[in-house]
């Protein structure tokens, strides 16, 4: 909790002597931003550490529980940020309301090893009892993703509060029931069955009818699968002759075509060195000419484009990289900085973090994501300040 705050890092670690000192003898606010970027609370952090008792005592206290920063997040929503890479998931997804997020948080960071699946059931009771929806539906119902996590405690926790064990999933509109039918589970099955009412495509109602339902359907569309893949190879086959069957460059002239993209290539990055971008953007052009299908000339292309100040041709090109490599970082980090010249910060945020998460050990793109954090707070809170300015 470096950096974030006396009572952040006090909550953070559980050490409820210096909370109390801190709330009660110094007045310190228990809904204050951290002193970084992450704009987290106190009660973000207890959670995302599962210190229930600091969480209790934070809610006795009076702290927000639904309180979000300017990107978005509630205390909980925190909670669910780090997954195994220990870098933040998709940053900008509607995780919902902080029920929700509290069963990601005890899948996600049970996984991670950073706390137990019952230090986490313990700080969803507590938000649980501080009035946190049952029933949200985003992205699905906190027993839809419990159901889907394996959760046992936690279904049966939702359960006896009151969640509705009817409500399907956003996904496949499959009920919680299904979910763990569908995986074989059949002690969730049992455990959902009393609160769950009979669906009409299950002809027998009954803990064995169910499982033996989801086993047709699984067993029905492996069959489907096996019959595309059948007429998928039948297809490529047609292709593969169709292929043969067409005129193919001979090596001499594939040679002749790789060694001017590479002249092409080699004058457009003399050019940037020389920071002629416009005359770089030139020889780039003229070598997708070559070769269309090289996604590395649309990324140079891309940069040349966004230093002569066309980022709208900037983004262009930096789809078209992703297109061709979407498993190639650059691409992502490319369409960061048009959208990022073009205002849009919330866009580059998540261009960034798809960059991050292919290359997570590069610290210029961790850089990059958080800069565009804070652009798009700064914009945010200056169009916050601007509506108050114009209001009677």
């Amino acid at each position: 909790m470096e950096d974030y705050g006396p009572l952040h890092e006090a909550a953070g670690t559980g050490r409820m002597d210096t909370c109390k000192y801190l709330v009660e003898e110094l007045g310190f606010d228990i809904n204050a931003d951290a002193n970084n970027d992450s704009g987290m609370t106190p009660l973000a952090c207890a959670v995302a550490r599962g210190k229930a008792i600091a969480v209790r005592y934070l809610l006795d206290k009076g702290a927000n529980l639904n309180k979000q920063d300017s990107v978005g997040f509630s205390p909980l929503h925190y909670a669910t940020k780090k997954g195994n890479d220990g870098l933040p998931n998709r940053v900008f997804s509607d995780l919902g309301a902080p029920m929700t997020a509290a069963v990601l948080c005890a899948d996600i960071i049970s996984v991670a090893g950073k706390i137990s699946v019952s230090a986490a059931l313990k700080c969803m009771k507590l938000l649980v009892k501080a009035g946190a929806g049952l029933n949200c539906t985003t992205p699905d119902t906190p027993l839809v993703i419990a159901t889907s996590k394996d959760l046992t405690e936690c279904v049966q926790y939702l359960l006896e509060v009151g969640a509705d064990a009817n409500i399907p999933s956003n996904y496949n509109g499959t009920t919680p029931i299904e979910i763990a039918a569908d995986s074989g589970r059949r002690e969730l099955v049992e455990i959902l069955f009393p609160y769950t009412k009979p669906i009409q495509r299950v002809s027998n109602w009954s803990v064995d009818g169910i499982i033996t339902h989801a086993k047709h359907l699984k067993e029905k569309g492996k069959q489907c699968d096996k019959a595309s893949k059948v007429k998928q190879s039948d297809k490529g086959s047609k292709v593969k002759r169709k292929e043969d069957a067409s005129p193919r460059k001979s090596s001499s002239e594939e040679k002749v075509v790789q060694d001017k993209k590479a002249e092409l290539k080699s004058l457009g990055a003399k050019a940037v060195e020389e920071k002629d971008y416009a005359g770089a953007s030139k020889f780039y052009s003229e070598a997708i000419k070559v070769d269309p299908k090289d996604a590395t000339l649309y990324s140079n292309r891309s940069l040349c484009h966004l230093r002569i100040g066309e980022a709208h041709d900037a983004l262009v090109d930096a789809d078209a990289c992703i297109r061709l490599r979407p498993d190639w970082p650059k691409g992502y980090c490319r369409k960061g900085a048009a959208l990022t010249a073009l205002k849009d910060h919330k866009e580059a945020c998540d261009a960034y973090m798809a960059a991050v998460k292919l290359d997570p050990s590069n610290e210029e793109l961790h850089e990059a994501f958080w800069e565009a954090v804070v652009a798009m707070k700064a914009e945010l809170g200056a169009g916050q300040s601007g509506s108050s300015s114009d209001s009677d």
